[in-house]
């Protein structure tokens, strides 16, 4: 049966928050989804994440007032990640959608001041990537 990719985006994150907080693998993280069958869409963003960690912590880094990546909450980390991922690598998610989207997620299962938190972030991160 055929997700939502906001389902399957939520499904992404969470995968990627069980890999960080319990330092698993990508292989091992992907393995913990309680489903027979992993949408190819949740591949695509975990592997995708995982491939370009260094390149989008650094992103974060530079776009974060005052913070460390690492000083991030493991969820809202996770949530930036792959919105980061999908803004830049993925083709046919328009960066207004993986912001609000990374927004949705954040204010739903971290707080209001972490939607904030994730759409500054994320907006500042938009404007450098036009304006190149």
């Amino acid at each position: 049966m055929s997700q939502g990719r906001r389902s399957l985006r939520r499904q992404a994150v969470f995968v990627l928050y069980r890999q960080d907080l319990l330092s698993l693998s990508v292989d091992e993280a992907l393995a913990r989804i309680e489903d027979d069958k992993v949408d190819p869409y949740i591949i695509e963003m975990v592997h995708g994440v995982a491939a370009k960690g260094t390149e989008i912590d650094q992103l974060l880094k530079e776009h974060i007032s005052g913070w460390s990546v690492q000083r991030l909450g493991t969820l809202e980390r996770a949530i930036l990640r792959v919105a980061v991922f999908e803004m830049l690598w993925t083709q046919d998610v328009p960066t207004a959608v993986a912001i609000d989207e990374a927004v949705v997620l954040a204010k739903k299962y971290c707080s209001d001041e972490a939607g904030a938190l994730v759409n500054g972030v994320l907006g500042s991160l938009a404007k450098d990537v036009s304006s190149d």
